[in-house]
């Protein structure tokens, strides 16, 4: 197995320690150095940065997963992608708390961060990870092609906590786009049948599609929705920078993992192999 590394944007919130724990969850199961990554805005801060960081690994130290410690001055909108790229780094977990804490991370501000990196975001919220991972993930699918670029991540990860994936489509009505959503189906329960991967499939309310989307995650007890990061008014009107934000944020506080499209899925094509 290649080993693989993660990032963790840290800013010494319980938050922040939360998103570190999903990552610690993640990599028992795969070779893994968890990169902890600290931004300030002054030289003067980097020694009790680093303090804080080695203060933290020791509380977090999981026999079989190398955490490193990482201080950059900068601001979170550039310098997390910048050390993602030079980690070649497979997957960030970040916390979100509000409109409070680190430079206000949250709603389009998170989306900020996102955006700029095409790495896979898990984007958590108050809630500890489950023992075992990510068992129920929840994906929502439209007609945008990008959204189908999740499902290369998406399978990967059920691979390796054993999932079952949930597809989610929005209800429509006009006889076209009805199709092409059942053509999307299609193509989903093909590319999980084929890698051995549990799923179903739900058509939703096309009207409050992301509140739809929670309310449905929370009634199976979900542990990660998967989103694209279109940022754009998509054309069945639901794929919306307010339908992330209400993702990202949402009051059943489960973790979101996020990409950015890109032209090919062969960025995705080596992780967890």
């Amino acid at each position: 197995m290649k080993h693989k590394s993660f990032i963790v944007p840290h800013d010494f919130t319980p938050v922040a320690n939360i998103a570190l724990n999903h990552a610690i969850e993640t990599s028992k199961r795969v070779n893994t150095t968890i990169h902890i990554l600290h931004v300030v805005d002054k030289p003067e801060h980097i020694d009790e940065a680093a303090n804080k960081i080695d203060e933290l690994i020791a509380i977090h130290a999981v026999e079989g997963i190398t955490i490193t410690n990482n201080v950059r001055i900068g601001n979170i909108f550039t310098s997390i992608a910048e050390f993602s790229a030079e980690h070649k780094a497979e997957m960030i977990f970040m916390g979100t708390h509000g409109a409070h804490g680190w430079q206000h991370v949250v709603g389009s501000n998170a989306l900020r961060v996102v955006t700029s990196s095409p790495t896979p975001f898990v984007i958590v919220q108050e809630k500890a990870p489950k023992i075992g991972g990510y068992k129920n993930i929840v994906v929502p699918l439209d007609l945008h092609k990008e959204t189908k670029q999740k499902l290369a991540i998406v399978a990967k990860l059920a691979r390796y906590f054993t999932s079952k994936v949930h597809i989610v489509t929005p209800e429509e009505t006009d006889s076209y786009l009805k199709y092409q959503v059942e053509t999307n189906i299609l193509f989903a329960e093909s590319y999980f049948k084929e890698l051995g991967i549990e799923m179903n499939t739900s058509v939703l309310p096309g009207k409050d599609f992301d509140h739809e989307v929670i309310r449905y995650s929370v009634s199976i007890d979900a542990d990660l929705i998967s989103i694209m990061n279109l940022n754009r008014q998509g054309i069945l009107g639901v794929f919306t920078t307010s339908y992330e934000q209400a993702i990202i944020t949402n009051d059943a506080l489960i973790p979101t993992l996020i990409l950015n499209p890109v032209e090919t899925t062969e960025i995705y094509g080596a992780w967890f192999d």
